[in-house]
């Protein structure tokens, strides 16, 4: 079973890259701080949409699979650490 949300991740996260670059700039032309915190609240908020994504895929993915290869517990384990680091 392959990721559904592989292409979808892989765009937010090319998308998160431009942004990082663009804070970069308003840093080095001295723009007002609040416009740079603006940003970097922005860029926080679309990496937890990333993680929540991935946790989905995860879900939908991993889990799925393990139930049905006999290894849900370990899945499980590994969804509730990457839960734990996420919230």
């Amino acid at each position: 079973m392959a990721h559904a949300h592989t292409q979808q991740v892989l765009n937010r996260l090319a998308r998160i890259k431009g942004h990082v670059e663009a804070i970069s700039k308003m840093v080095e032309s001295d723009r007002p701080c609040s416009d740079v915190v603006t940003q970097v609240v922005a860029v926080r908020s679309a990496l937890n949409k990333v993680a929540q994504i991935i946790l989905l895929d995860h879900v939908e993915h991993c889990l799925i699979e393990a139930s049905e290869t006999g290894e849900f517990e370990g899945e499980l384990n590994n969804f509730r650490k990457a839960l734990d680091l996420l919230i």
